[in-house]
């Protein structure tokens, strides 16, 4: 049922109006002598045409039009004006404010019925396309989703590929993207962001794919020769994820790339310093190195919390960005929450 608002502070018209409508079926004729009523009552619903009378007291009918039509969203109701007055300055200024057709006084009939109708076609193909508009933005949220959903599938099997030949636990890169994205939001990092580096960072250590077991379950101490090659994680993860489209692997290759390098410059493999080593390194050095301290490995038994925040207190500027350090050590409490949920298996 089509709902037509006629707006006419005449009852007689009104009547007549009223009658015109019904006559084409399908049709709610929705009656009002006073325009701030009918604005009310068409600011809270939705019409599918108005009739709006342009000699009216205190709102005429170019204000009706123009304080409707100011509303979002309100502009593709089609309005039709009616008017006793030839004067085509008004009918231009309606015709600005948003009028769509207008009828001569007195009515004709046939005339009418005919305009009214073409009116309504026109806003049911309106609402047809608008359907389809939303369908179609729909199916791309579905898509997109579905895509994303590959992707996040993807980030996890290449983050536990590395896991299978490493010492290090699933629960760690866990453990690593969430620590990243805890600090990541201390740091004030926008919310897209927040969720690259909480994706990106599990695949700091996708280069160790590439190290061989005799240095990557080696017990003991490494040799020089053994540290240097191992040191080469960084690169080959760099290489392994570099050249995609996606943000998560570019990221990723960013985070693979420095997450060793230090503040001071000691760090490896391109001995960055400061500023000039990527935020994302920044943020993952921190969380890496607090987790591994905190975890069991063949060479070293777990470090305690309270010794691992210390380390990481005493290093600032040094092997640390300060701003990380202190977005971390600030968030004592879900640190430890994340490390209490995703702890390794016995």
């Amino acid at each position: 049922m089509k709902r037509v608002v006629i707006i006419d502070d005449s009852d007689i018209n009104l009547t007549l109006l009223s009658a015109l409508v019904g006559k084409l079926g399908d049709c709610e004729p929705i009656l009002f002598e006073n325009p701030s009523e009918a604005l009310e009552w068409c600011f809270e619903n939705e019409p599918d045409l108005i009739i709006v009378d342009y000699m009216m007291p205190v709102i005429d009918g170019i204000e009706f039009v123009s304080r409707y039509c100011q509303v979002r969203g309100r502009h593709t109701v089609p309005i039709l004006m009616i008017t006793a007055n030839d004067d085509k300055s008004i009918r231009y200024e309606a015709l600005q404010k948003g009028a769509v057709d207008f009828l001569n006084k007195p009515i004709d009939r046939i005339e009418f019925s005919a305009r009214v109708q073409n009116m309504l076609a026109l806003r049911s193909s309106q609402k047809k396309l608008a359907d389809i508009a939303g369908w179609l933005a729909e199916e791309v949220r579905s898509a997109t989703a579905a895509i994303y959903s590959r992707e996040q599938e993807l980030v996890l099997r290449m983050s536990r590929a590395a896991e299978f030949r490493d010492p290090e636990t699933g629960a760690h890169v866990q453990r690593v993207g969430h620590y990243c994205r805890i600090i990541a939001t201390r740091i004030g990092l926008p919310s897209e962001e927040l969720e690259l580096v909480f994706q990106a960072a599990p695949m700091h250590d996708i280069g160790k794919i590439g190290i061989s077991d005799r240095i990557l379950l080696k017990p003991d101490k490494l040799t020089a020769e053994e540290f240097s090659r191992m040191k080469q994680h960084t690169v080959l993860g760099r290489d392994l994820l570099s050249g995609s489209e996606s943000r998560v692997l570019q990221a990723a290759a960013i985070i693979a790339a420095t997450h060793h390098e230090r503040f001071d410059g000691s760090g490896y493999p391109y001995g960055y310093s400061g500023e000039e080593i990527p935020l994302l390194g920044r943020i993952a050095a921190v969380a890496d190195v607090f987790d591994a301290l905190t975890s069991d490995r063949p060479y070293k038994k777990a470090w305690s919390f309270t010794q691992a925040r210390e380390f990481v207190r005493e290093h600032r500027k040094t092997h640390f960005d300060p701003n990380c350090v202190d977005a971390f050590l600030a968030a004592g409490d879900e640190v430890a929450s994340i490390r209490y949920r995703y702890r390794d298996d016995a």
